[in-house]
């Protein structure tokens, strides 16, 4: 056995350093990963100065500046029919994705894509400038980024762009393997930059929109009401969210609304403040009034007479609405008696006939915002609004309106999600009842505990870890903690609603029951694992395996810690460089890229751990898994744990058998290694295992015993021999712990 236990410390040594040569291996560099930009090119008059607008517009020879809200810039040169010594004509236009949308992709920050459409509305080319998503640093190659975004080149800007397949006027685009929400991501921003460009030019024109008819509705309600019903609506700024100081307060914090209708107007202004501002307005002519708090001043620090208002500005698709001074009006009083408290107000006046107020449009606040380094960076802040549906005859109009990413995904995976919900809540019925399964099992036949826990580890392993691809990993801790210090966003998260899922029942399960629920039960590689130790059985390497020796395991287990600690510490210099030591987690090899995609050092990794589970229980899992770790941290505040006998302490056969080496020498169950297979809890239960059930069980047999003599040996004879038995039977009192 000691042999044994040497080739397997070999072996284990052996992968250790395999797993750190290819976490330290030179891993191909995605070029325009985290690409440090110029400044010129973000917000800079000429943005083909510092972008390769030619990759993007092959045709042209000369580029404007920057022009139009949404920015854009115009390409000029000779079509391919024209003569050699024609004029120059323009050809199309070249745009920054950021100039138009800004739409996250996995990592919480938007890929950068700089795209070419010509006069005709078809996309020319389409180039990415930078990303900062870890799922194409290492694994999956840049390539297949770039196989990607070819796709669009050929495609008309207003076309149904759809990943997966077409159908229904729509065209279908191939996803990027293992980075399906990236592409979903980045599909938004490629079709919607190029039809909100293709509007403003005039290359995609919409249907004439009917004007509002205000109903005769004329009410007089307090702020409280009229917030209620949306026709006030709010817009906050945090400080923290543009870099400022927070101490000061909210960067901006603003209260706006519509006048032009009776009820709004007059409960805003009084009955002669509303008479007077509607005499003074012209019929295509809209007053939108403004109060705020902060700060900063939504009249911004620039202006000047004759200029605009560089902080506000009012969107309506295709259109943006800017303020002159002569579109200013002061707001001296604010009739509601309940109106918060505020510095500054002001009505603006829309002076177009495009603005209609029967269909939604939206305020924006644009900033300069700081990051963490210094650096800044253009921000825009927007609220939606819409009048209320009884201030308008017939109601609302219909309006489709681009939905975000996240919805998407989940509405076109709702039967995986629902299958998905519907195995984490069988899986968590199920061991909720352990106390009645392991009592209905024995340590020979275990049919009631045995057989759905294999189920589950199959399903894990089939539909959660290959179909899905929903191994939780530790690089979205890592992509957690980071959002926290930068950037928090909702839709990082929601965009793949299985690891969405995964986590929110991880965080409950942990605090109820520990880390073991999950490693044990329902993390894929995991079960994959364990099932490899079930193989070894069947094909007769049963005799082959065992477990490292107790002092061994109690050291060896540190190390998953020590990983751990040392991701998140990298992580929170570079991100870059903590996606790269990931690697140490196979999981991305395994079920998200695919070990046929990975080089020949992760066929070995990947070979070798479950080489080793054919001989032994969860390796990986025992010592070097970080999330384990990670996990095993909040589990010390578990609600609930296994119980344990007084006689425990003194009894081993528990610890003989734990799989997990997580029962020591006192008989305490370490919780933060147990992986609750609850063999130990069939055990407790299970009067022909456990020792001193087994001894209790005895006793009583012996009283049986005794009772059935007193007929054969007489009464004073029984009795004397019933009162020795029945003291030798006494149960000793034993309790549960966690």
């Amino acid at each position: 056995m000691n042999s044994y236990f040497q080739v397997f410390s070999r072996w284990y040594s052996g992968l250790c350093a395999l797993m750190l040569a290819i976490c330290l291996l030179p891993v191909a560099q995605a070029t325009v990963y985290d690409a440090e930009l110029p400044a010129g090119l973000m917000h800079g008059p000429d943005l083909c100065a510092h972008a390769a607008c030619k990759d993007v517009m092959p045709q042209a020879t000369r580029f404007s500046q920057r022009m139009g809200s949404p920015q854009y810039v115009q390409a000029f040169g000779h079509p391919a029919n024209a003569a050699a010594n024609s004029a120059e004509q323009l050809v199309g236009y070249v745009f920054l994705s950021t100039d138009v949308v800004d739409i996250p992709a996995y990592s919480g920050k938007p890929v950068i894509t700089l795209i070419g459409m010509d006069t005709k509305g078809i996309i020319t080319g389409v180039r990415v400038l930078k990303h900062s998503e870890p799922i194409l640093l290492a694994g999956i190659p840049e390539k297949a980024l770039l196989d990607f975004i070819g796709q669009y080149i050929g495609q008309r800007g207003d076309a149904k762009l759809e990943i997966g397949r077409g159908g229904d006027g729509s065209v279908g685009l191939d996803a990027i393997s293992g980075a399906t929400v990236t592409a979903i991501a980045e599909n938004q921003v490629i079709s919607r930059s190029a039809y909100e460009i293709g509007r403003q030019v005039g290359i995609f024109t919409t249907a004439a929109r009917p004007p509002a008819r205000f109903t005769p509705i004329d009410e007089r309600l307090n702020w409280r009401k009229l917030q209620d019903e949306g026709a006030i609506q709010r817009l906050v700024i945090p400080a923290s969210e543009v870099g400022v100081d927070p101490a000061g307060g909210d960067y901006i914090d603003v209260y706006f609304g519509y006048l032009n209708t009776p009820t709004l107007g007059k409960s805003v202004l009084g009955e002669h403040g509303y008479q007077r501002l509607m005499q003074d307005l012209r019929p295509d002519e809209h007053a939108i009034f403004l109060i705020a708090r902060g700060q900063t001043s939504f009249k911004g620090s620039g202006f000047v007479r004759g200029g605009i208002y560089d902080r506000l500005q009012v969107r309506q698709d295709p259109q943006s609405f800017t303020f002159r001074d002569t579109d200013y009006l002061n707001l001296y009083h604010v009739e509601p008696g309940d109106v918060p408290e505020f510095k500054e107000s002001a009505i603006f006046i829309i002076r177009s006939a495009s603005f209609n107020p029967a269909w939604p449009w939206s305020m924006n606040i644009l900033a300069n915002k700081r990051d963490a380094n210094g650096v800044k960076s253009f921000a825009r802040f927007e609220q939606a609004y819409w009048l209320p549906e009884r201030y308008l005859e017939g109601g609302h109009p219909v309006v489709v309106t681009a939905k975000p990413a996240w919805q998407l995904i989940w509405q076109g995976q709702w039967w995986q999600i629902a299958v998905f919900v519907t195995l984490l809540a069988v899986t968590a019925l199920l061991y909720s009842q352990r106390d009645r399964l392991v009592r209905a099992s024995t340590r020979r036949h275990k049919p009631w505990i045995s057989r759905p826990r294999l189920a589950i580890w199959i399903l894990s392993v089939g539909f959660v870890g290959f179909y899905l691809k929903a191994q939780p990993s530790i690089t979205q801790v890592m992509t957690w903690v980071h959002s926290l210090l930068h950037q928090w966003r909702w839709e990082l998260f929601l965009s793949d609603p299985f690891i969405f899922l995964s986590w929110w029942f991880i965080i409950i399960t942990v605090l109820i029951w520990g880390r073991g629920f999950f490693c044990g039960w329902l993390c894929p590689f995991g079960s994959l694992q364990h099932l490899m130790l079930k193989l070894g059985s069947v094909i007769g390497l049963k005799r082959f395996q065992g477990l490292l020796p107790k002092r061994w395991h109690d050291r060896l287990k540190w190390v998953k810690y020590g990983v751990f600690f040392a991701l998140l510490a990298v992580s929170l210099v570079s991100m870059e460089t903590a996606e790269h030591l990931a690697e140490i987690e196979p999981f991305k090899t395994t079920f998200l890229v695919g070990v046929w995609n990975r080089s020949w050092p992760f066929w070995i990794f990947i070979g070798g751990i479950l080489l080793l589970s054919l001989f032994s229980e969860r390796p990986y899992c025992k010592y070097i898994c970080p999330l384990g770790a990670g996990l095993a941290l909040p589990g010390r505040f578990r609600l609930f744990g296994l119980k344990r006998k007084a006689e425990c302490t003194s009894c081993h056969a528990c610890a003989a058998g734990c799989g997990s080496h997580a029962i020591d020498s006192a008989g305490r169950i370490d919780q933060t290694e147990c992986m609750l297979c609850l063999d130990c809890m069939v055990m407790y239960y299970d009067d022909h295992a456990c020792p001193p059930l087994v001894q209790e069980r005895k006793r009583r047999t012996n009283a049986g015993q005794a009772l059935t003599r007193i007929g054969a040996d007489g009464y004073f004879v029984s009795l004397d021999s019933l009162r020795d038995s029945l003291r030798s039977a006494k149960p000793q009192q034993g309790g549960d712990g966690a």
